[in-house]
This record gives structure tokens, sequence and C-alpha cells, in this order.
């Protein structure tokens, strides 16, 4: 259990208040209206007490009881329950069975003498049905055995309304309209006074603990259930709460939103209704009443009357924050909503997801915490400050006050630790490339766009090209001195001419191909500058140019370019004005499809440039082909032709003479597309299910199963899983006569180097030692080239063989 402090508890009327130096008499019951607290006493005395609540600098609340008036009632009986009719300014008294009326202030009786006899216990109807301002409607438990009456109690007299039976003896009601919640001696019921219906709710045993009913709001109701557990109940008869775990022996319970308070012999404990959880214990002892009123929740002994005084939710929501413990914090944030006014909780709100966020976010959580700044409207700015130099120079930022967080910057967050670092700029790219183009980033685009650049500049990143020749916001001072510093100078003319410098980007890049400076983003720049003057309307930065060209590279366009081109040209004239990609191809169009597969020599960038807008989908797909950016291609196959027979072909195409893992990922890549979003899902969907089935050895079953919908039938995928269990079957026993060959050609091995190592030799207790003829008593031996066998030390000391006159090497 995690502890929450959620309430403390002071004190508001202490023994000496109440009874002075009497020894008799105790206290039997509270009620409280506004600032009026009345103390009915077994005696039978009723005091009234006015409260003054006080703020302490510390932020704590204490409580001030002044004693006003106190009466006897005239009975020998303890005052058993008191409740406030504000309305009527009213006082109701229940002791020795009969409920009076006095005064609220001066605690006198009625003068009609009115009163209702015959009562054990009653409730107040706080959603009543009669719509008669001038009067509360009260419901008792009568000492007729099994009968529960309605009353309507007016300034100076009371009018019986309804008389119910109930099945069973009833010992605690609360009442909502025209429903009453009942514990009878063995089950709680609800039941409904005007038609007579009676709706079960569980069983009760009366002889084991005390029941607890309370109306805790509008058609809602809180018992004391079996096991130890706090039930919610509608009058439907339904728990649309899920219950709380308290004490077997619980005396009093109270809600005060978002929390259930109950209280046992010796401790008050405080569960929250959001989670479940128990949040706080209070030690208490001697305890006997626990009672909210208007929100404010009273506990008292015999002697003496204590305020349990909540702690701003606000307060509770920043200490759970502080302890790491986020979703608590969320969950207790999302419960305020109904106590704090719309307009500050929503900035309260937001404030609080923002803080989760970065405390997610600091525990690299990076999931958890985009979704909560997304929740939260993030400031962007918040996050880029964290990462040192990636706000733009010009940007005038200030974070927010009070902070979001503690983290002076990233560095202070990760403890230098540069793995954690590395992946918290990961998650930065990530994230800002998601948001640049969301509302997000308006009147911030600049600062995003430019950190984004830093970051894919530093990463080395991919992205850094795509970003300059697409619509962006780079700052071009900051940007510029960031690509200059990590030597990304094509980048760096790209980014001059996005900001109309042309001259400045040709000559940087004049300056790679030279060799002045080293960039190798770009093997074919000579080419990629070719193509860029030749699509320039500055002649002055042509003609410049125009003699390094010539002088670079006699031949400017390879023959199958220029035949590329002629096709290209003759296509774009057969077209007609309105392009269908249902028209029959043309002899030419197949020329050109057949010559961009087949040719590796022509300059796909240049083709790329004269295809692109001209609804040539196909050729633009078989020319990201040539570039490997197979993705896009499949994109453009499968989405705008949706024409997966070409799909599958390109898969093949591609694939053609290259390793088995690329052909791989050529097929895994587009099941992904398949099976991503776009248009035409079903006919996607259709087209995957073929796909796996008809080339189910071209896919990795573990990965595939992973990807494809829970919804998906077995029998669905029947061929793609039964290619796939025989692939790997095939694959297991291949592998186990491979092993075993690997083992019979070990044994060969074996057996040829124990034919070269020469014949055994077989020691036993019987050979003897030819020099000393003493036998063997441990299996080391030397054995001569004659066969003789001797003891080592025998050999060392001797130096021909046995049984041999002439010298002999040992081996």
């Amino acid at each position: 259990m995690m502890s929450t402090k959620a309430f403390t508890l002071v004190p508001a009327i202490e023994r000496e208040q109440l009874l002075g130096d009497r020894d008799r008499g105790s206290l039997e019951c509270v009620e409280c209206c506004g600032r009026n607290l009345y103390v009915g006493t077994s005696d039978c005395f009723v005091y009234h007490f006015l409260l003054e609540e006080k703020t302490l600098p510390s932020g704590s609340a204490t409580y001030t009881a002044t004693r006003q008036l106190h009466r006897h009632l005239g009975f020998k009986k303890a005052v058993s329950e008191l409740r406030a009719a504000s309305a009527l300014s009213r006082l109701l008294v229940l002791c020795d069975g009969c409920i009076s009326l006095v005064h609220m202030l001066s605690l006198e009786p009625v003068p009609s003498g009115a009163r209702i006899k015959g009562a054990t216990a009653f409730a107040l109807n706080e959603n009543p049905v009669s719509g008669d301002p001038f009067c509360v409607e009260v419901c008792i438990i009568s000492v007729k055995r099994r009968t529960i009456q309605v009353f309507l109690v007016y300034e100076d007299r009371v009018q019986i309304v309804r008389e119910v039976s109930t099945p069973e003896q009833p010992l605690a009601v609360a009442v909502d309209g025209h429903f009453l919640c009942l514990a009878l001696t063995t089950q709680y019921i609800i039941l409904n006074y005007s038609t007579g219906a009676a709706q079960d709710l569980f069983p009760f045993c009366s002889e084991e603990r005390r029941p607890i009913v309370k109306r805790i709001g509008r058609q809602e109701f809180l018992l004391a259930g079996p096991g130890g557990l706090g039930m919610f109940a509608t009058v439907a008869g339904i728990s649309q709460r899920a219950p709380v775990r308290w004490s077997e022996n619980v005396i009093g319970a109270a809600v005060c939103f978002p929390y259930v308070v109950a209280l046992d012999d010796e401790f008050i404990t405080v569960h929250s209704m959001l989670d479940q959880q128990q949040k706080q214990t209070l030690p208490f002892k001697e305890g006997h009443i626990l009672q909210d009123f208007e929100g404010r929740v009273i506990v008292a002994t015999s002697k003496g009357v204590y305020i349990l005084v909540p702690l701003p939710l606000e307060k509770q929501i920043q200490d759970l924050l502080a302890s790491r413990r986020v979703e608590e914090a969320l969950v207790l944030a999302k419960g305020a909503r109904r106590n704090i006014p719309k307009e500050k909780f929503q900035v309260m709100y937001r404030r609080i997801l923002l803080q989760a966020g970065f405390i997610q976010f600091a525990q690299l959580q990076f999931l958890e915490a985009k979704e909560l700044f997304r929740s939260g409207q993030l400031d962007v700015r918040e996050l880029i400050s964290l990462y040192p130099l990636l706000l733009p120079t010009s940007s005038s930022f200030t974070r927010s006050h009070p902070p979001l967080h503690e983290f002076a910057d990233l560095n202070q967050l990760t403890q230098g630790d540069q793995d954690k670092v590395a992946k918290c700029k990961r998650f930065l790219m990530s994230y800002l490339n998601e948001v640049r183009s969301t509302e997000v980033a308006n009147g911030y685009k600049e600062d995003i766009d430019t950190a984004l650049l830093k970051l894919y500049a530093e990463a080395n990143h991919d992205s850094l090209l795509d970003l300059l020749v697409t619509e962006n916001f780079c700052l071009l001072p900051d940007s510029a001195a960031w690509l200059e510093k990590h030597k990304k100078y094509f980048a760096l003319g790209l980014l001059y001419h996005y900001n109309h410098q042309d001259a400045a980007a040709v000559q940087l890049w004049v300056s790679i191909v030279n060799g002045d400076i080293q960039d190798s983003t770009r093997s074919d720049l000579y080419e990629y500058i070719v193509d860029f003057l030749t699509y320039s309307t500055d002649p002055d930065l042509v003609w410049r140019h125009a003699d390094w060209v010539l002088q670079r590279s006699q031949e400017k366009e390879e023959y199958h370019t220029h035949l590329a081109v002629l096709y290209l040209d003759e296509v774009l004239q057969q077209r007609p004005c309105t392009p269908d990609k249902d028209a029959e191809v043309t002899e030419t169009q197949a020329k050109l499809r057949r010559l961009l597969q087949e040719s590796d020599l022509y300059r796909v960038h240049f083709l790329m440039d004269r295809t692109r807008g001209a609804g040539l989908p196909l050729e633009s797909a078989i020319l990201h082909g040539k570039l490997e950016q197979h993705e896009e291609a499949l994109r453009i196959l499968v989405h705008e032709l949706a024409d997966f027979p070409a799909a599958e072909d390109y898969c093949l195409w591609r694939s053609e003479g290259r390793d088995p893992p690329y052909r791989q990922r050529l097929f895994h890549l587009l099941l992904a597309v398949y099976l991503g979003p776009g248009p035409a899902a079903p006919a996607r969907t259709v087209a995957a299910v073929d796909l796996l089935n008809r080339h189910a050895v071209e896919f990795d079953a573990a990965q595939v199963l992973q990807l494809l919908p829970g919804t998906w039938s077995v029998q669905l995928l029947r061929p793609f899983l039964m290619g796939a269990v025989r692939d790997s079957i095939h694959a297991r026993r291949t592998t186990q006569v491979a092993v075993g060959l690997a083992r019979s050609e070990n044994l060969i091995y074996k057996y040829d180097k124990m034919k070269l190592k020469g014949s055994s030799v077989r020691l036993s207790d019987k050979k003897l030692c030819q020099m000393c003829q003493n036998p063997f008593l441990e299996p080391v031996f030397i054995r001569y080239p004659n066969g003789g066998l001797v003891h080592t030390h025998c050999a060392a000391s001797r130096h021909t063989e046995p049984s041999s006159p002439s010298a002999g090497a040992r081996t």
C-alpha cells in the first residue's frame, strides 16, 4: 500500500467543553449544519455549538467550537439521533422511541408539540419527491414489526404519507426519492415505497456486524458488505463502482469524494473510490461515530468531537507527483473534475499532465510521455529547451513558472549517461517530426524545424535531406552554422537553395566535387549539379558554371538516359489530356518500362524529376526501386495503382540475384504496406492473405504472426501456415542431417588419427615393467618402439630399450 496524506485529524470539541466536571453522560450522536454543530448525550441533553474554521500559515485548518445552548429533553433515555432541517429551522431529535421537533437556535420544542412516536431510527430524504419546500420527508423504522413509515414534517406538524411492510425486520435505512435502501436481519434490499417493488442486493448477517447504509449521492448508496467490503449500490440494484476493502468490524463510513472513510475499533482508514486502494490510516481509538455533513467528515468518541480536514486535492496530487506516483496522481486529478470549476480544472489538469509527462520522460518512458505531452497540449519548446543549443539563438522562449520539472538540462536529467542521452535525442526527433505538421507547432515552427535539423545533422540521419527538400521553417543563420559544424555540406547547399540562394548552393556542391571539402552524401553529385543547372531559371548561374561542367565531363548524358528521355517524351505526347490509370499501355510505354527495369546505366534522379507529376506511377515505382526506396515504390503500386500482382512482381524483380535475407525483407515490406493504413483496406487484406499463402517460404513465420490482426482465422492462413511448418520441419531435418554427417566425418578423422598413432596398448595388473619386473600401479608408462612397456621412472634411469643391446628412442 502506497500511503497518501489525504486528511488531517483536528479536534473540534473536547470533553471539558461538552461535559465539564460531570462524570455522567457521554456523547451519543452528532449533527452538523453549516456552522451549527449539535451533540446529543446519553443523559438526554442536546448541545449547540458554533464552529469557526481558521487556516494556519502552513495551509492546515483548525476549528474552534463555541458552546451556545444546551437543553434537557425531559426523558431518561439517551438521545439516539439528531437531524437538522435547515429549511424549517428545526432540529429532529430521536429519544426514547419518539422524534421531537425543536428550534435549531433556541432548542425550544415547537409549541404544537408535534412529534412522531414509535420510531427506532430515521433518515431524511435528501432527494424529496413532494416538491414542497416548506416540509421535509422523513423515513422511520417503526417499532411495529417489519414496518417502514414515511412522514412529511412541517414547522409545527407532521403528516404520515405511507406505511410499507418489509420482508424482514429493518435495522438501518437510507432514502433517495421513492427508493429505500434497507439493512434487514439477513440481507440488504432496495425498496420502492411508491410501487412496493423490492430488489435484493446481497446477504448480510446482523448477528456478526453492525449494518451500514449511507446515501452517498443521487440514487446511490454505500453499504457494509460481506468479507469486509464496502459495496456501492444504485437504486436499480447494481454497482457502478468497484468495492473497497475495509475492516471486518467497521463501525461507520462516509464519503468525501474521491475517498471513502471508514472507522473501526482502532483506526480511521481512507480508501480511494477511483482505484479502490487504501491510501491513509489514522490511529483513532474508542471512536463510535463517523459521519459526513455537506462534505465535512466528523468522527467522535464518547467524550469528544474531531473533524477530518481534507488536504487540497492539488496538494495531494503534487505530493504524488513528487513521489513519482504518476498513475495515482492522474487518477486523482481526473476524479477531482467534479469538485473544481471547469475552467480552473482544465488549467490545473493540463499542468498535471505535463508534469507527469516530464516525470515519464525522465524515466525514459517515452510512449507514455508523448501521450501525456499531447493530452496536456505541451508548448514543445519546454521539451526542446532541455537539449542544449537546440533552440535558435533568436528564440524568446522562457520556461513555464512555476516549473514543470526540476531539471536544468538533458545532462543533469541523464547524469551524463550517453546511452540515455542518445535515447532522449531519438525520442525528440520522433516527437518533433510528428508534431511539426499539427496545430501544436503553430507559432513555433521555426523553433521546431531548426531543432529537428540540428538533431538530424548530429545523428547523421537520412531524414535531414527530406526535411530540406520539402516545406520547412529552418532558420538560416542557426541551421547553416550547425550544418557546417557537422560537415553536412550537401545539406547546407539544399538549405541555401530553399532560401533562394542558389549561387551559394552550387558553389558549395562544386567544392565537394573538386575535393576542396569532404562530404560523401551523394556519390552522383556531379550529375545532380548538372540536373540542377539544367532546370535552373537563372541563366547567369548556368553560364557561370558551364565551363566547369564541360571540363569535368565531356559526356553530359549517357545513351541510356537519352533513350529513356526520348521514350518518356513520346509517351507523354501520346497520352490523353486527362490521365487515366486504366488506359491501355502503348508499345512505347512498354519499352520505357522495360528499359527502366533492365538498365543500370541511366541517371535515375534525372528521370525521376522528369516523371514527377506526369501521371506515370508505375514508372515512378521502378525508379524508386532503382534507388532502393522500396517502401515508396510498393506504396505507389499498392495504394495508387492497387496493382497487387505488380507489387509481387516488383519484389521478385528487385530480389533477383540477391541473397535470401534481402528477398525476405522485400516481401515483409510488401506485407506491411498491405496491412498498413490506406485506401481499399478489404482488397489489401485479401491481397495480404494471397501473398502469404503463395509465397510462404519467403517469410519469417514468427515475425509475420506478430504483424497479423488477431481476428484472422487459422483456416484463412492454412496454406501459409502449412508451408511455414513444412519449411521449419525441412530446415530442422536438414540441420539434423548436417549434424549427423559432421559427426560421421569427425569419427572418420578420429579413426584416421588412431591409425596414425599406432595400435592400441592394453594395460592390466598382470603386465610387468620389462626393466624392474614390477607391476604398473598407475596408468602411466613408457612404450618403446619394440613394444616394451616400462615405468616412467625406470625409463628415466635407462637409455636403452629392454631386451635390446642397442639404444632406443622413447615414445
